[in-house]
């Protein structure tokens, strides 16, 4: 599949340099949280190329759940065990758990289905921010400290009533934001069609640190900024 770009294999282990996170991060998901830039100081893998590279190993599953429970840095070696069981944990060579997989129901591995559905979860995903955070932020009067953002990806649940089908796109539904003191849970509901009809529903959590009120001025600077960045990266990869 299109994911061999973005992953080393080593014996029984894989790996993603930070060359390759954030080539996905950019380029697959247009994903451009500064976490997942080459030089970052907390340089971590994004979630989403995790997502995929275990809808690859194990398929489609009707029903799934996907917690990320650490955040993977530079050439980590992960095991993505050989298994159909259930529950599925992605440990490193030290038995750290970086995501767990929980899976029932009907199981797809149709790999055109699975790109598909890959390529247009985390073109969604990617667009989480600033079109859908900011407004949340904004609505509850509270905001990220922009010189040291913290927007972690949580988990992520997926249920479709059937499997028959052969490609899938996602579509955005009413997100939702909880704030408890300092921190907030964001909710990114979607649900997923194919041939024009609903075959399923999902959410994205997101958990963000809050540590002051929301200000317009500097969070329009940083979003500014940020999609600056994207569009000049963006633009110069099209020159290429």
């Amino acid at each position: 599949m299109f994911l061999k770009d973005f992953y080393s294999i080593h014996d029984d282990s894989v790996s993603i340099v930070a060359e390759q996170a954030s080539m996905f991060a950019k380029e697959v998901a247009h994903d451009f949280n500064p976490l997942h830039d080459v030089d970052a100081k907390r340089f971590c893998v994004p979630g989403d190329l995790l997502f995929s590279m275990a809808l690859e190993k194990y398929g489609l599953s009707q029903n799934m759940h996907f917690i990320f429970s650490g955040m993977v840095g530079h050439d980590v070696l992960l095991n993505f065990p050989d298994t159909d069981a259930e529950l599925i944990d992605v440990n490193d060579n030290q038995g750290k758990t970086y995501l767990q997989v929980e899976r029932s129901g009907g199981l797809s591995r149709d790999s055109a289905l699975i790109e598909s559905f890959i390529r247009d979860y985390v073109a969604f995903s990617g667009q989480n921010f600033p079109y859908v955070l900011v407004p949340l932020l904004a609505q509850e009067n509270v905001m990220f400290n922009i010189n040291r953002p913290l927007v972690i990806y949580e988990s992520m649940t997926l249920s479709f009533d059937h499997l028959d089908f052969q490609r899938a796109s996602v579509e955005m539904l009413e997100p939702k934001i909880e704030v408890n003191g300092k921190r907030a849970s964001a909710f990114l509901h979607f649900q997923i069609k194919a041939d024009g009809d609903v075959v399923g529903t999902g959410f994205k959590k997101l958990a963000i640190s809050v540590p002051s009120g929301y200000e317009a001025e500097p969070m329009q600077a940083f979003v500014d900024e940020y999609l600056a960045r994207k569009n000049d990266y963006l633009g110069n990869l099209a020159v290429i």
